[in-house]
């Protein structure tokens, strides 16, 4: 069981929810295709488009953990939050900490 108040959680996951929402607007502005009329050599538009499947590639990610932090906070005040879905031990707090939106503990993490 978690030795932690659930309100700090709660705290804790709305600012990761702020700080995750600044990053998918900026991603989402970073992965933009690039245009036709954009004046950029052969090795300019490579290294441009490489970024922009990158920045993607991220975005994606990021929106996941904005729906795993989502889930986490309608989740905080269940009985079983902090346990681990795979062997039912308590989740370490220093890993809630880190990551609210965790749902299995380190061992069962790998």
């Amino acid at each position: 069981m978690l030795t932690i108040d659930k309100d700090y959680i709660k705290n804790k996951i709305q600012n990761e929810l702020l700080i995750v929402k600044k990053e998918i607007k900026e991603l989402k502005e970073n992965s933009k295709p690039i245009t036709p009329d954009c004046i950029l050599d052969d090795i300019g538009r490579e290294e441009a488009m490489n970024e922009v499947r990158v920045n993607a590639q991220i975005l994606e990610k990021v929106e996941q953990r904005e729906k795993n932090l989502k889930y986490a906070l309608s989740h905080v005040n269940d009985k079983d939050f902090g346990t681990c879905i795979v062997c039912g031990e308590p989740i370490n707090i220093e890993r809630i900490m880190v990551r609210p939106e965790s749902v299995r503990c380190v061992r069962c993490a790998d």
